[in-house]
């Protein structure tokens, strides 16, 4: 067995202070985000790890691409009928978190998923490259299947069929959208005091700020 009990590190980039902060955490996280973007060292910065709970009474993990959010929340797009999508539509309250280590800091967001519009999801279902489209189509997210050719001939034949024509959007495919209900930002700092600032939000929709221990 592999001993990490010497992997630590000092983290000492930046500070959370209540003093410079937004009251709506989407600023902050509107901030944070292009921030991190700017500073460069994460690959995508919109990489997030959503957090289920599945039909088998297990929490899940696993890592998907952010592609939009606003005042209202955060979007993401999959197959409805996915180990993810069944787990949603049995228990919409679900997990998104964000860790940006050039910048030092998490985000970690508790909302309660919906489905979007069916326009959301055509809209930015024909902005997606071809290749994008018959795939979501090709491929039965979550099921067993015997092997990569299975896969393969299933595109193959869609490349066929829909040479020269438009691809619709499957309707089991399509965007959720995550409004949260609390948001902690915690940003690393020396000698693991780190800055735990959380918003939760209120049955009036303001949001309550509190200071966490590290």
């Amino acid at each position: 067995m592999k001993d990490l009990s010497n992997y630590r590190k000092s983290y000492e980039k930046n500070e959370l202070l209540e003093t410079n902060i937004p009251e709506d955490p989407i600023n902050l996280f509107h901030r944070w985000f292009y921030e991190t973007e700017e500073f460069g060292g994460i690959e995508e910065v919109n990489a997030m790890t959503i957090s289920t709970i599945g039909l088998d009474g297990f929490p899940k993990s696993r890592v998907v691409l952010l592609k939009k959010f606003n005042e209202e929340g955060f979007i993401f797009y999959t197959n409805y009928n996915s180990e993810k999508g069944k787990a949603i539509a049995n228990n919409p309250n679900i997990c998104l978190s964000f860790f940006w280590t050039s910048m030092e800091r998490q985000v970690i967001i508790k909302g309660i998923a919906e489905k979007t519009s069916e326009i959301i999801s055509d809209n930015y279902f024909d902005s997606r490259p071809d290749g994008s489209k018959l795939g979501a189509i090709a491929s039965e997210q979550s099921e067993v299947i015997p092997d990569r050719a299975f896969l393969e001939n299933r595109l193959k034949s869609l490349e066929q069929e829909y040479e020269g024509k438009s691809i619709p959007r499957p309707a089991h495919w399509g965007g959720f959208l995550v409004r949260p209900v609390e948001v902690e930002f915690w940003q690393g700092r020396p000698n693991r005091l780190h800055d735990r600032i959380r918003y939760q939000i209120e049955e009036d929709f303001n949001w309550k700020i509190t200071r966490l221990s590290s």
